[in-house]
Protein backbone atom coordinates (compact mmCIF):
# COMPACT_ATOMS: atom_id res chain seq x y z
CA UNK A 1 0.00 0.00 0.00
CA UNK A 2 0.95 3.46 0.08
CA UNK A 3 1.74 3.89 4.04
CA UNK A 4 -1.88 5.96 4.43
CA UNK A 5 -3.86 4.16 6.28
CA UNK A 6 -6.96 4.99 8.41
CA UNK A 7 -7.20 5.02 12.00
CA UNK A 8 -10.27 4.58 13.97
CA UNK A 9 -11.43 7.68 16.06
CA UNK A 10 -10.62 7.34 19.62
CA UNK A 11 -12.79 8.75 22.14
CA UNK A 12 -12.71 10.23 26.19
CA UNK A 13 -11.70 7.91 28.61
CA UNK A 14 -13.59 9.71 30.81
CA UNK A 15 -17.24 8.73 29.49
CA UNK A 16 -19.13 6.39 31.30
CA UNK A 17 -20.42 3.19 29.56
CA UNK A 18 -24.35 2.98 29.29
CA UNK A 19 -26.30 0.68 31.59
CA UNK A 20 -28.59 -1.26 29.58
CA UNK A 21 -30.49 -2.43 32.55
CA UNK A 22 -32.05 0.86 33.46
CA UNK A 23 -34.81 1.72 30.72
CA UNK A 24 -33.93 5.26 29.47
CA UNK A 25 -36.46 8.02 29.37
CA UNK A 26 -35.82 8.25 25.44
CA UNK A 27 -36.62 4.85 24.84
CA UNK A 28 -39.88 2.91 23.76
CA UNK A 29 -40.91 0.90 26.64
CA UNK A 30 -41.86 -2.67 25.61
CA UNK A 31 -45.74 -2.93 25.76
CA UNK A 32 -46.84 -6.39 27.71
CA UNK A 33 -50.08 -7.90 26.18
CA UNK A 34 -52.77 -8.18 28.54
CA UNK A 35 -56.59 -9.15 28.72
CA UNK A 36 -57.12 -5.72 28.14
CA UNK A 37 -55.08 -5.29 25.28
CA UNK A 38 -55.57 -8.30 23.64
CA UNK A 39 -58.07 -8.15 20.10
CA UNK A 40 -61.41 -7.84 21.67
CA UNK A 41 -63.37 -10.41 19.11
CA UNK A 42 -60.51 -13.29 19.41
CA UNK A 43 -60.32 -13.02 23.68
CA UNK A 44 -64.44 -12.20 23.91
CA UNK A 45 -64.96 -15.09 21.71
CA UNK A 46 -63.01 -17.94 23.07
CA UNK A 47 -64.46 -16.62 26.75
CA UNK A 48 -67.53 -16.91 26.52
CA UNK A 49 -67.91 -20.22 24.63
CA UNK A 50 -65.59 -21.58 27.53
CA UNK A 51 -68.60 -19.46 29.64
CA UNK A 52 -71.04 -21.75 28.07
CA UNK A 53 -69.12 -25.04 27.98
CA UNK A 54 -71.69 -28.26 27.81
CA UNK A 55 -74.99 -25.98 26.29
CA UNK A 56 -76.77 -26.92 23.33
CA UNK A 57 -75.84 -24.80 19.78
CA UNK A 58 -76.04 -24.77 16.72
CA UNK A 59 -72.66 -23.48 14.67
CA UNK A 60 -73.00 -22.28 11.39
CA UNK A 61 -70.12 -22.73 9.67
CA UNK A 62 -69.20 -22.04 6.00
CA UNK A 63 -66.18 -22.95 3.47
CA UNK A 64 -65.38 -20.55 0.95
CA UNK A 65 -62.66 -22.40 -0.91
CA UNK A 66 -65.13 -25.63 -1.53
CA UNK A 67 -67.36 -25.67 -4.03
CA UNK A 68 -69.01 -28.99 -2.40
CA UNK A 69 -69.64 -27.27 0.86
CA UNK A 70 -70.06 -23.74 1.03
CA UNK A 71 -72.10 -23.77 4.36
CA UNK A 72 -73.44 -25.98 6.93
CA UNK A 73 -74.77 -26.03 10.14
CA UNK A 74 -73.64 -28.50 13.02
CA UNK A 75 -76.00 -29.03 16.36
CA UNK A 76 -74.82 -30.37 19.48
CA UNK A 77 -72.99 -29.57 22.57
CA UNK A 78 -69.86 -27.37 23.38
CA UNK A 79 -67.44 -29.82 24.53
CA UNK A 80 -64.27 -27.79 24.37
CA UNK A 81 -62.94 -24.35 22.79
CA UNK A 82 -59.28 -23.46 22.38
CA UNK A 83 -57.86 -20.47 20.76
CA UNK A 84 -58.87 -21.40 17.17
CA UNK A 85 -61.29 -23.79 17.37
CA UNK A 86 -64.12 -25.39 19.16
CA UNK A 87 -65.39 -28.98 19.22
CA UNK A 88 -68.95 -30.01 19.61
CA UNK A 89 -70.28 -33.50 20.25
CA UNK A 90 -74.08 -34.29 18.54
CA UNK A 91 -75.59 -36.91 20.69
CA UNK A 92 -77.71 -37.65 18.01
CA UNK A 93 -76.00 -39.30 15.68
CA UNK A 94 -72.67 -39.82 18.17
CA UNK A 95 -70.88 -37.68 15.95
CA UNK A 96 -67.88 -35.21 17.64
CA UNK A 97 -66.88 -32.47 15.20
CA UNK A 98 -63.38 -29.80 15.25
CA UNK A 99 -63.81 -26.59 13.84
CA UNK A 100 -62.10 -24.21 13.34
CA UNK A 101 -63.21 -20.28 14.25
CA UNK A 102 -62.20 -18.75 11.28
CA UNK A 103 -64.38 -21.16 9.60
CA UNK A 104 -67.49 -20.09 12.27
CA UNK A 105 -70.08 -17.22 11.09
CA UNK A 106 -71.92 -17.32 14.10
CA UNK A 107 -73.65 -20.03 16.89
CA UNK A 108 -77.42 -19.93 17.93
CA UNK A 109 -77.64 -20.81 21.30
CA UNK A 110 -81.08 -23.15 22.49
CA UNK A 111 -80.52 -21.86 26.26
CA UNK A 112 -79.67 -18.41 27.94
CA UNK A 113 -75.36 -17.42 27.31
CA UNK A 114 -73.45 -16.76 30.31
CA UNK A 115 -71.36 -13.56 29.53
CA UNK A 116 -69.41 -12.52 32.37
Amino acid sequence: MNGNYYQNPTFPSNASPINMDVPSSNMPQPIIPTMNSMPMEQSFLENILKLNKGKRINAYISFQNSSDWQSKTISGIIEEIGSDYIIISDPSNNNWYLIKLDNLDYIEFMERINSN
